[in-house]
């Protein structure tokens, strides 16, 4: 009986490993580090076909981005590509630019094909890059500027407590160095 389950584990396997047509793997990926209101803001798809024939008509959609949100600046959130060969990708890219600061959960795509002349079509999706957090300017300075005008008020402020003190020091070492070096007086 075990033997029996084995072989048809195994017959199921290789049925499933050996079915023609392509297959599509497909990710989403955010180039940028860190996403700032106002900003561009770059979008990397890549579809691979990992399966043993091209896939035809092969359509990327992502309606994920609102126009109250983000606009485009460069690129199209739908595109089509005729075929990809088995064993070759394609990439497409998309900047676009946030209009709010919030955290923002960047989903999936959508990716249809034609796997094979016979076949219908077929969907996937695209990796889910998930949420991030889209910064203000002004708060994406604040941390990541040099902040010189806040080092000048630090060295200024610094002065009185440092300076002061030095120059009574100095005042009576003075002092004390021309007793020293005054010649006593003789009777």
């Amino acid at each position: 009986m075990k033997l029996l389950s084995v072989l048809g584990l195994f017959l199921l396997v290789g049925a499933a490993v050996s079915q023609d047509g392509a297959r599509l793997l497909a990710a989403k990926n955010i180039l940028n580090e860190y996403l700032i209101e106002g900003k561009d803001l770059t979008i990397l798809y890549s579809i691979y076909n990992v399966g043993s024939s091209a896939a035809m008509d092969v359509t990327l959609e992502d309606e994920t981005f609102s126009p109250e949100e983000f606009t485009v600046v460069q690129g199209k959130l739908s595109v089509q590509w005729e075929r990809i060969a088995p064993g070759s990708n394609v990439s497409h890219s998309v900047i676009l630019t946030p209009l709010k600061s919030q955290l923002y959960n960047f989903t999936s795509a959508k990716v249809s094909y034609i796997p094979t002349e016979e076949a219908q079509q077929r969907a996937t999706y695209t990796s889910s890059p998930g949420e991030r957090g889209i910064v203000t300017l002004k708060e994406f300075d604040r941390q990541f500027s040099p902040h010189y005008m806040d080092w000048g008020v630090f060295a200024v402020m610094t002065i009185p407590p440092v300076g002061i003190p030095f120059l009574l020091w100095f005042m009576s070492k003075r002092k004390y160095e021309a007793m020293v070096t005054a010649k006593p007086k003789k009777n």
